[in-house]
């Protein structure tokens, strides 16, 4: 587990704000008829804008800079000519490196209008990253933000992704610890400050069974019903969590978008 100094922590911030205002200006796009790809294309050209590389693109062999995953993709889609429809729902995940820091995180947005019960799967979801991010103080363990989602979704009768989880995050994409979106209060890791991570629930409105795609990324539901992923960076501090990037510039798109 690698606790970073304050000045990591700056640079870390720089990125975490560069890919929360990539997925912002991605969300400016996002209607029915775009295709995936052009999603993807304005995300490069925004984080190259902004300084950064891509964090995704190479990554492992990942080919592309976002992965946008459609309704019943949970993870890792590779965008291409596939169309935005009226009703979708999809997940957008960005990841940025600059000055030798990664940032990482994601959204997902509706498209159009659609089905009550998939808006009740997207605003619980986002719900439960906020009550983990609560449990990201130090003395607290890796438990009890795992814990802070699990109790929350379930009551709702959703399942939880087991086989995907959050991460630390620095120099590296994926660090220790592990952060489930499941989980017993108490138990775990325990939280120093200064340790950096991406919580990111990835809730599923029915069962938690996944399936890989032949592309041998897009990871979806067994099923086939919805699932719903919303990713923020944080910052273990003594009393309260630090979150380094944020949906407030998305938010505010999709406002004007509404206008």
């Amino acid at each position: 587990m690698d606790i970073k100094s304050e000045e990591d922590i700056r640079i870390l911030r720089e990125n975490a704000l560069i890919v929360s205002r990539t997925l912002a200006e991605v969300a400016k796009y996002i209607e029915p008829g775009i295709k995936t790809i052009e999603l993807d294309r304005i995300a490069e050209d925004f984080l190259v804008e902004e300084g950064a590389i891509p964090g995704f693109k190479g990554y492992n062999g990942f080919p592309n800079t976002l992965c946008i995953s459609i309704n019943d993709e949970i993870v890792h889609g590779i965008p291409g000519e596939r169309v935005l429809k009226n009703g979708d729902i999809v997940s957008i995940d960005c990841g940025s490196i600059k000055n030798g820091f990664y940032g990482d995180s994601a959204y997902t947005f509706a498209v159009g209008d659609i089905a009550p019960e998939v808006l009740d799967l997207l605003r619980r979801t986002r719900e439960s990253l906020f009550l983990a991010i609560e449990m990201a103080v130090s003395g607290k363990r890796v438990g009890d933000i795992s814990a802070a989602v699990q109790e929350y979704i379930e009551s709702f009768e959703y399942s939880i992704v087991r086989e995907l989880v959050g991460h630390g995050i620095g120099r590296h994409l994926h660090e220790k610890p592990d952060i489930p979106n499941y989980g017993k209060k108490g138990s775990g890791v325990k939280l120093q400050e200064g340790l950096v991570i991406c919580i990111e629930p990835m809730i599923n409105l029915g069962t938690k069974n996944i399936l890989q795609a032949k592309d041998g990324w897009t990871i979806r539901t067994a099923d086939r019903l919805p699932s719903a992923h919303f990713e923020l960076t944080v910052v273990v501090r003594k009393e309260k969590a630090d979150v380094l990037s944020t949906f407030q510039y998305i938010e505010e798109v999709l406002r004007s978008n509404r206008i």
